[in-house]
């Protein structure tokens, strides 16, 4: 029977960029992973609501894995009208019937460094092997010395084996793009061409995502269906 080698990639994706692509791929690469779920958030505990609906975010990551094998945009947080925690999803993939040692969350070195603020740490760092990807101003290098406590869990290894959860380290070059400075730029109507998937930008154009809207109006909010607006409401 072959082994499970399931990726998982959680974020708000306000909008979904370059960065997530290629911090993924990399992760896929390294890990050999069998399958890849992108799981836009509801309700994020740590920072500010998103700009754009659930409904947008869910269909840009839609788009943007659309035709690559493995990939699946996966509305498991959008479920629920609640925030959204990183160890209640992962617990959900437990239900599902993956074990830990069959799990690999995936996420970028300047994430994990907050990692001891997160909700049930470290008892999350039991759930699934953790899959750290370098990110510009932000290797992977340094978190042995940034998270002392951790250390001994951190391996650079591909982890094929192991059946305890591991903190992977990999040391990847990716794109220097943040959803701030794309919406931004939206703000200001200037081209995202190349930050963000092509389908994704034609998605933000069709809408208007991120452009500043008329006095009275939130902009997008003319293209989102009532219902689906209310079907997905996480991060």
């Amino acid at each position: 029977m072959s082994v499970r080698r399931i990726g998982i990639l959680g974020g708000t994706f306000d909008p979904f960029h370059c960065g997530h692509l290629e911090t993924a791929s990399a992760a896929e690469s390294a890990l050999s992973l069998s399958q890849v779920y992108i799981v836009p958030a509801n309700l994020p505990w740590h920072r500010r609501p998103p700009q754009a609906s659930s409904f947008h975010r869910f269909a840009m990551v839609s788009l943007a894995v659309a035709g690559r094998r493995g990939w699946r945009a996966d509305d498991l947080e959008l479920r629920d009208n609640a925030e959204s925690y990183t160890s209640e999803t992962l617990r959900r993939f437990h239900r599902r019937g993956y074990a830990p040692s069959e799990l690999f969350f995936i996420l970028g070195a300047d994430a994990f460094v907050a990692i001891e603020s997160w909700r049930d740490y470290p008892v999350l760092l039991d759930y699934a092997h953790f899959a750290v990807v370098s990110r510009p101003g932000c290797p992977v290098a340094d978190l042995s010395r940034r998270l002392p406590s951790l250390a001994a869990r951190m391996t650079d290894a591909p982890a094929h084996t192991a059946q305890d959860p591991t903190i992977i380290l990999i040391d990847a070059a990716t794109p220097d793009i943040s959803a701030t400075n794309v919406r931004e730029r939206c703000s200001r109507n200037e081209s995202i061409a190349g930050l963000v998937p092509d389908p994704v930008r034609q998605h933000i154009e069709q809408h208007g995502l991120y452009a500043l809207p008329a006095p009275g109006r939130h902009a997008g909010d003319a293209d989102v269906p009532a219902a689906a607006g209310r079907s997905h409401g996480k991060n």
